[in-house]
């Protein structure tokens, strides 16, 4: 008989008790333990090196800008303003630069949104970046990914098949070859204009729109270079007139579940993207010091574990992957 899970989130009273008694949520931290595990073997064998990096910080990476994903979530620190991180990926660009090889980390990102079936607003991100370009990111994130199922299908496969997964899928994953890439444009193309949102002139795919080119060109799909004010200023320029980005989202499972992108190289093009996307350019000085210190050709991923998790059990509800639920608003204990 699978485990099922108690969807402890809808009732948080006496849930911790709950935990301790569903084995769905003993097999949820089997997993975790093993991709936290796994990535750690991944970047080694990389050459790659973690840092430990705060949660609180005075520049977030995705303002409330045109292109903005999400809300920042502000906290009163002992009187000083400040932000819950909503990704560290700028300290990981620092870091590169800090340790001279790739930099990584496996650690909670906040956001100001309330959480529903495919989005938390507190969750685990597997975030890296290297030196180097789009292309090299996403060769970087497929190796990734065939790591993590080569790894749970060597580790986990009782508590997948416990948990409702299809091993069949995962051993596809770890003897898959590169994934299917198509650009914003072509997406659009693909859809017919079904599930694009108009901005104004720049456009976004909604999550219908993910699952519609996921149907007709099947998962492990890359969409690359999207509009610019689509997505956050700090992702380097696709053209000359910077109307589209390096950047590239990878769906699977429930849509998108890996973002990265190609960094600025210099502090003139992070000035004009911040102008571009109308974010004030106050905080993200020292943003631009740091290139004119050490221009570095950069590019970064984030992987949202629950979401790979998601995938990984065939389950339609994230809320049910946290061991400790969260809410925006709500003080809960523990």
């Amino acid at each position: 008989m699978a485990n099922v899970p108690s969807q402890i989130w809808k009732n948080t009273d006496g849930y911790h008790l709950e935990v301790l008694r569903n084995p769905w949520y003993r097999s949820i931290g089997r997993l975790q333990n093993s991709i936290s595990e796994l990535t750690l073997d991944f970047w080694r064998a990389r050459g790659g090196q973690t840092l430990h990096l705060p949660v609180t910080t005075g520049s977030i990476s995705s303002p409330m800008g045109l292109g903005s994903d999400s809300l920042p979530v502000s906290v009163d620190l002992m009187g000083a303003p400040t932000y819950l991180a909503d990704s560290m990926q700028f300290m990981l660009e620092f870091g590169c630069r800090l340790s001279g090889t790739d930099t990584y980390y496996v650690m909670p990102s906040f956001r100001g949104e309330d959480a529903d079936a495919t989005h938390l607003c507190q969750f685990f991100h597997s975030e890296a970046e290297i030196t180097g370009g789009l292309d090299e990111m996403m060769e970087v994130v497929e190796d990734y990914l065939r790591h993590l199922a080569a790894g749970l299908l060597e580790r986990d496969v009782d508590v997948i098949r416990a948990c409702g997964g299809e091993i069949e899928k995962l051993e596809q994953l770890a003897a898959g070859g590169p994934f299917r890439r198509i650009t914003f444009a072509e997406a659009v193309e693909v859809l017919g204009g079904n599930g694009v949102e108009d901005h104004d002139g720049w456009r976004t795919l909604t999550r219908e729109g993910e699952r519609l080119l996921m149907d007709k060109l099947g998962e492990f799909l890359w969409v690359t270079h999207w509009d610019h004010h689509a997505v956050p200023f700090y992702q380097a320029f696709g053209d000359p007139e910077g109307r589209t980005a390096l950047n590239a989202d990878l769906l699977f499972g429930m849509g998108e579940v890996v973002g990265a992108g190609e960094r600025h190289v210099t502090s003139d093009e992070v000035r004009r993207a911040l102008q571009m996307h109308e974010v004030d350019a106050d905080s993200y000085t020292w943003y631009c010091e740091m290139r004119d210190l050490q221009p570095l050709r950069t590019s970064g991923f984030g992987l949202g574990i629950e979401r790979f998790l998601m995938w990984l059990l065939d389950h339609d509800d994230i809320r049910d992957l946290q061991l400790l639920p969260r809410r925006n608003g709500h003080n809960i204990v523990p």
